[in-house]
């Protein structure tokens, strides 16, 4: 697969969302689903929330995405992502994990295990802590916060990328989206603001599955919904800063950013470096 990746090509990606309006079944957490939901419709996509285990085949058979979540997790929960993992391996797919707060607690390491072994996701995405954890690093997590930057999470991600041979995504103030074929992308998009807002990082993670529902190539796809989110972020920052508002309107800002922001804007703004690692 090629490497170059010009702004245009991230843009179209955004576009096909808005189009094509994609169905993401999320088994996500209690404290984001809402905002998660918000984001993925003013995106363009069609998020839909189910975790109930009499549903949840029922559910990916009609979704063209499956999220999971484990941000607050109970054994009911991980069944239910153990099942639906299981539906979406079947039918083939895209599956992203978010490994929310991985190496906080023996029992979480334990859930990302389990569905590690159940099936491969398509894409992982998660802060610095969380990647270096699910790799395999002696790391701990501040709760669900990251005790690492995501640059030094770059060589635990390559190792994942080759554990699961999918998309491994590290968030932070730029963010790394590496995979199998040795690409690596760094995002530089994005406001210190973004990280007081409960659900900024779990709703970049219903994005990708958005992305990777409209566009087979996941890391291009992964790539496209962390510039959008980044820059949205950013400009929604810039105009909420200059009202005098705080992060409150930031989130409500965000929504409008990722439902009317236009190509020329985007393409002025994103900071997207491309290589091989």
């Amino acid at each position: 697969m090629a490497t170059q990746l010009l702004s245009s090509d991230v843009w179209s990606d955004v576009i096909a969302v808005r189009e094509r309006s994609p169905l993401v079944h999320n088994i996500t957490n209690l404290v984001v689903a809402n905002f998660n939901a918000n984001v993925l419709l003013a995106a363009g996509a069609s998020p839909v929330m189910a975790h109930a285990h009499e549903e949840v085949a029922d559910m990916v058979g009609i979704a063209q995405a499956l999220v999971l979540n484990i941000g607050t997790l109970d054994p009911y929960w991980i069944e239910s992502m153990r099942l639906a993992l299981l539906a979406a391996n079947a039918r083939g797919i895209p599956v992203v994990l978010d490994p929310v707060g991985a190496g906080a607690t023996a029992y979480r390491n334990q859930s990302i295990e389990l569905l590690l072994s159940t099936a491969l996701p398509t894409v992982i995405r998660g802060n610095g802590s969380e990647i270096m954890s699910v790799a395999g690093a002696d790391v701990r997590t501040r709760g669900v916060d990251s005790s690492a930057g995501a640059h030094d999470a770059v060589g635990a991600a390559q190792a994942l990328v080759a554990k699961t041979r999918g998309v491994v995504c590290v968030s932070g103030p730029t963010d790394h989206i590496l995979d199998g074929q040795r690409r690596w992308a760094r995002l530089s998009n994005g406001h210190e603001w973004m990280t007081r807002i409960t659900g900024v990082g779990c709703s970049a993670t219903a994005l990708v599955g958005a992305f990777c529902a409209v566009q087979p190539d996941a890391w291009r796809a992964t790539v496209a919904a962390m510039a959008l989110l980044g820059v949205a972020g950013e400009v929604a920052a810039e105009k909420v800063m200059a009202l005098g508002g705080g992060v409150g309107s930031l989130q409500a800002a965000m929504l409008d950013e990722l439902q009317l922001l236009d190509a020329r804007k985007f393409e002025q703004r994103l900071k997207m470096d491309v290589s091989t690692w």
